[in-house]
């Protein structure tokens, strides 16, 4: 079954289509349009879309978790720029904030489950809108922030993520699929500093995993279909194809500490000369997810 994606920069469009091709993210259609002209009567034939698709870390991220090709499952990274500090933080004033319109999709479509993400600083200026939108929808509604460093990744890059699963049809019966976000995501710990998706993470980067099925978390990108490690020399190279294999950072022990917090060596290098389409690369990979986050809560909420 084909995948939707919607993503409006051309050259995020094509980079989904080299993923496509190298067979790193399932087949599907690439809608290039303003999310603003799409209909839900476009998504129909869709059981999974993935909007502002970007470099299709949902897609990928489903891929990791396992979740079965055919159950529905609808993503959204919405723009951040309305929440963040890099774009002035103006949210609902801000012509950029477009959850509204996938809320609108969201709510003549239906769709049995969706995972949203964003930075941190929607929490005080607009997530409360959010979940109220999804639980007017007939949605259970929840959010957790985890950073990229709960799965070991290099950098914290806290992100705050939204699950919705429906609870009823549109004839008022209970849908079976949220019985499964009711008996699992309600015992998730909360208050406890440490949230059952983060426990989750840590429990599998290691503990009771054997060295092999360890070292099978996450495949490098084949060459050519987008990946950044060739921004860098052969040593920081070969820190993230480690980390690919295994979900370990040597910088996170080796690096310098700073009031009291490490400071992990970076990966990629922030001057490097000669590299093709270095600037939309560095902004792709800036506005993307980390998919080694978004699998552990997908794993949690799998059919």
């Amino acid at each position: 079954m084909a995948v939707y994606y919607n993503e409006i920069d051309p050259y995020l469009c094509q980079w989904l289509k080299n993923l496509m091709a190298a067979g790193l993210i399932p087949a599907g259609d690439v809608d290039d349009r303003d999310i603003r002209s799409v209909s839900a009567a476009d998504l129909r034939s869709y059981a999974q879309c993935h909007f502002f698709a970007g470099v299709g870390g949902f897609a990928y991220a489903a891929r990791l978790a396992g979740w079965p090709g055919d159950a529905p499952l609808w993503t959204g990274g919405f723009p951040c720029q309305p929440f963040s500090v890099a774009g002035n933080q103006r949210a609902h004033a801000d012509d950029r904030h477009l959850w509204p319109e996938l809320h609108r999709l969201i709510a003549q479509a239906r769709p049995a489950v969706f995972l949203g993400e964003n930075v941190a600083g929607l929490i005080p200026l607009g997530l409360d809108g959010v979940l109220a939108d999804l639980e007017g929808e007939g949605y259970a509604s929840r959010a957790v922030v985890v950073p990229a460093c709960a799965v070991n990744a290099p950098h914290r890059r806290d992100r705050v993520w939204i699950v919705g699963r429906r609870l009823a049809d549109r004839d008022g019966e209970r849908c079976g699929e949220t019985r499964g976000l009711c008996g699992r995501a309600a015992q998730w710990p909360s208050g406890s500093g440490e949230s059952g998706v983060e426990h989750a993470a840590r429990e599998r980067r290691g503990k009771g995993r054997a060295e092999p099925e360890l070292r099978q978390r996450g495949d490098p990108p084949a060459a050519g279909a987008g990946g950044l490690g060739d921004a860098d020399d052969a040593g920081s190279q070969g820190c993230v194809e480690r980390w690919q294999r295994a979900g370990q950072w040597d910088a996170w022990a080796t690096g310098r500490t700073l009031a009291g917090r490490r400071i992990p060596q970076p990966g990629i290098r922030l001057l490097a000369h000669g590299i093709p389409a270095r600037i939309p690369r560095l902004r792709a990979a800036g506005n993307a997810i980390v998919p080694q986050v978004a699998a552990e809560i997908l794993r949690a909420l799998r059919p």
